[in-house]
C-alpha cells in the first residue's frame, strides 16, 4: 500500500476546504468534498501507520503510549495509544491518520430509531431518520464493507462460550457486522486487502490489511480525486481575518515554544474527534471566536463498561497473536465477533449491549499477575467448593509460569457493554489543557444493572467476575471510554447546542445563527449516548453532513463508485 500523506512543505498557503483530522468524519468530509471537485487539504496530528508497522509486541506497545494526565502529559504527541486521565472518566482514542478507527473493534452497527426520538436532537435529523440519514448510512456501510463473522471461517472458542452467556441472560449471541475483510483482493477503492488472519490484535493496529479502516477506503478515496493529505500537524485554532479562516498548527517536528503556523481556507471541518473538536473550539473562543456557551457540554462516555469473566472453567482462547505468526495457531478471531443485544427494553434507558473482546498479544504478558490479583481484590466468584478452588489456583499458576496461552488467562472472557448514561459530563480548557468533569458519573444505577448482567454472565462460564478495577469503591466508580462523544452537541439553536443539523457552528450565545463556512463533522456533534457502538452513526451524520454542505454551495458529489447501486 502506497502511503498518502506529503511532506508539511508541499502545504499551500490556501485551500477551498481544511479538513482538521482524520477519523470517520473527517476521511468522510476529505472523500467526499473531494469529489465535489474541491481544493481540499487534510491536516492530522499523529503519523502515518501502514499494515505492517503496528506494535505487536509489549516495548513497541508501550513505545506507542501517551497518556494526558492532572499533572501533564507523557509520552510522544504521535503516539498511537492516546490515553487522557480524568478525576471521573478516562478516555482512550486512537492518535494516527485514520484516527480511532485504526484501534478500535470494527462494530458497525446502527443505532436504534427510538435513540433518535430524544429532543436533543435538531428535528430536521429526525425527520430525516427515514430518508437522507438512511441514504447517508448505506452510504457509509458501503465504503467501509462490514460484514458478520463468517460462518466458513473456523469456529471460535469465544463466541462457543459467549452463547452460554447469551442463553443465561435469556437470549442469543449474534455475529454483528465488522469492518473486516476476509478475502484477499482490492477492495472498492482500489487497495489491495487480505483476509483476517483471525490473529485477535485489531485494537493494536491490523498488521494483515484485513481490517477495514478508513485508512482502506475513505481517505484514499480521497487522495485519489485530489485531496491533500498531510500529517503530524496538530491544529490548535482557527480565526476569521478578511472573510476567511485562518487554521493555526504546530508540527510534530517544531520545537515546543515555536510559533503556530498558519493556512487559510473558505471552509474549515473540524474533525479531530470529540476530545480535538472541542480543544480546537474551546481555544477558538478563548482568542475570540464567538461559539455556544454549549461547547464542552453534554460529553458522553456512551455508557461504556469494560470487564472480565476471570478463569472460567472452560477455554476461551481470546489473547491475541501479538509477537507470533498466524501459522499453525489457534484462532482468536476479530476482537469482537458476538454480541448480546439487550437494547429492546420497554426503557430506552435499560437497554444495553454486551459484546465479547480480545486482549492483544501485545499486553499478554502483563495480564496474568494483573488479572491474579485484581480478581483477589475485587473480583466476585460465581462458583464455589474446594475442587473447583484447587482447580482455580492450579489454572492461575499455569498462566504465571507459562503466560496468557495458558490457564486462567486462556480461561478469561472480555466483556465490553455500552448502555445510555446522562451525557452529563463537561470539557473545559485549564492551562490550555483540555480536562473532563463529571462527578458522580459511575454511580448512575445503570452502570449497576449491568454489573448484575456481567455477573450473570460470567456465573455462566463458572468465573470470576472482575470489574474495571477503577470502578470499584476504592476509585470511587470512575469509569473508562474508548467512545466519547459530545462537547460540539447538535442543537436547534445556540442556547441548545454547539452546532446545527448541518453541523454548522453557531456564531453566538443565542440564536441560529452560524459562523459561514465552518462545520464539526465527528462524534462531538452526537448529543446523547447510543447505545452500541457510535462508528456507523458517525459515518452516516458526516455523510448526511457532506451531503447538504455540498448542495447549500451547489456543489455535486461524484458518488460514483463509492455507493451501492440502486
Amino acid at each position: 500500500m502506497n502511503r498518502l500523506s506529503s511532506p508539511l512543505d508541499n502545504l499551500k498557503p490556501h485551500y477551498t476546504v481544511v479538513v482538521a483530522g482524520s477519523g470517520y468524519g473527517g476521511s468522510i468530509a476529505a472523500s467526499r468534498l473531494a469529489r465535489a471537485g474541491q481544493s481540499v487539504c487534510l491536516l492530522e496530528r499523529g503519523r502515518e501507520i501502514l499494515p505492517g508497522e503496528y506494535p505487536n509486541s509489549q516495548p513497541e506497545a508501550l513505545h506507542q503510549m501517551q497518556a494526558d494526565t492532572p499533572g501533564g502529559h507523557v509520552g510522544s504527541r504521535t503516539g498511537l495509544y492516546d490515553l487522557h486521565i480524568n478525576p471521573d472518566i478516562n478516555v482512550f482514542v486512537g492518535c494516527g491518520l485514520g484516527g480511532t478507527s485504526l484501534v478500535n473493534a470494527n462494530i458497525a452497527l446502527q443505532a436504534e430509531p427510538r435513540v433518535f426520538q430524544d429532543p436533543h436532537w435538531p428535528q430536521a435529523v429526525r425527520d430525516d431518520l427515514p430518508t437522507l440519514l438512511a441514504e447517508a448510512y448505506e452510504r457509509a456501510r458501503y465504503m467501509l464493507q462490514p460484514v458478520p463473522y463468517p460462518d466458513t471461517f473456523p469456529s471460535l472458542l469465544k463466541l462457543e462460550a459467549f452463547e452460554k452467556s447469551a442463553q443465561r441472560l435469556g437470549t442469543h449471541c449474534m455475529r454483528p457486522p465488522i469492518n473486516v475483510t476476509f478475502q484477499d483482493g482490492p477492495n472498492h477503492a482500489g487497495v489491495e486487502q487480505k483476509a483476517c488472519t483471525l490473529c485477535g490484535d485489531c485494537v493494536t493496529g491490523c498488521n494483515y490489511s484485513a481490517k477495514n479502516t478508513v485508512l482502506m477506503n475513505y481517505l484514499p478515496d480521497a487522495a485519489a480525486h485530489g485531496a491533500e493529505i498531510y500529517t503530524e500537524a496538530r491544529v490548535r485554532y482557527l480565526q476569521r481575518h478578511d472573510g476567511q479562516w485562518l487554521v493555526h498548527f504546530v508540527s510534530a517536528r517544531d520545537a515546543p515554544d515555536a510559533p503556530t503556523r498558519f493556512i487559510s481556507a473558505d471552509i474549515v471541518i473540524v474533525s479531530a474527534g470529540t476530545l480535538g473538536s472541542t480543544e480546537i473550539l474551546l481555544r477558538s473562543a478563548a482568542k475570540g471566536l464567538p461559539v455556544s456557551t454549549q461547547l464542552g457540554q453534554r460529553f458522553t462516555g456512551n455508557g461504556d463498561v469494560l470487564g472480565f469473566a476471570y478463569n472460567n472453567d472452560q477455554p476461551i482462547n481470546s489473547v491475541g497473536y501479538g509477537p507470533h505468526p498466524p501459522e499453525g495457531r489457534e484462532p482468536v478471531g476479530p476482537c469482537i465477533a458476538g454480541m448480546i443485544d439487550l437494547r429492546n427494553q420497554p426503557n430506552l434507558g435499560d437497554g444495553m449491549s454486551i459484546q465479547e473482546g480480545s486482549a492483544p498479544g501485545a499486553l499478554g504478558p502483563l495480564l496474568a499477575p494483573a488479572l491474579k490479583v485484581t480478581a483477589a481484590t475485587v473480583g466476585h466468584d460465581t462458583d464455589t467448593g474446594f475442587f473447583d478452588k484447587a482447580n482455580e489456583f492450579a489454572r492461575e499458576t499455569d498462566s504465571l509460569v507459562r503466560g496468557p496461552y495458558h490457564g486462567a488467562v486462556h480461561n478469561t472472557m472480555t466483556f465490553l457493554v455500552m448502555c445510555h448514561d446522562d451525557a452529563g459530563g463537561q470539557m473545559y480548557l485549564d492551562d490550555d489543557r483540555l480536562r473532563i468533569a463529571w462527578p458522580g458519573v459511575g454511580s448512575q444505577p445503570i452502570f449497576e444493572k449491568v454489573n448484575q448482567r456481567l455477573i450473570e454472565a460470567t456465573a455462566a462460564l463458572g468465573g470470576t467476575y472482575v470489574p474495571n478495577p477503577t470502578w470499584t469503591d476504592l476509585f470511587q466508580h470512575h469509569l473508562t471510554t474508548v467512545h466519547p462523544l459530545g462537547g460540539c452537541a447538535m442543537g436547534e439553536s445556540a442556547e441548545l447546542g454547539v452546532v446545527n443539523h448541518k453541523g454548522q457552528v453557531f456564531s453566538g450565545a443565542g440564536g441560529a445563527a452560524v459562523h459561514d463556512g465552518l462545520y464539526v463533522s465527528d462524534g462531538s456533534v452526537i448529543p446523547r449516548a447510543l447505545g452500541v457502538n457510535p462508528l456507523l452513526t458517525i459515518s452516516a451524520l458526516a455523510e448526511r453532513s457532506m451531503y447538504l454542505l455540498a448542495k447549500d454551495r451547489n456543489w455535486i458529489i461524484d458518488y460514483r463508485g463509492s455507493e451501492p447501486r440502486p
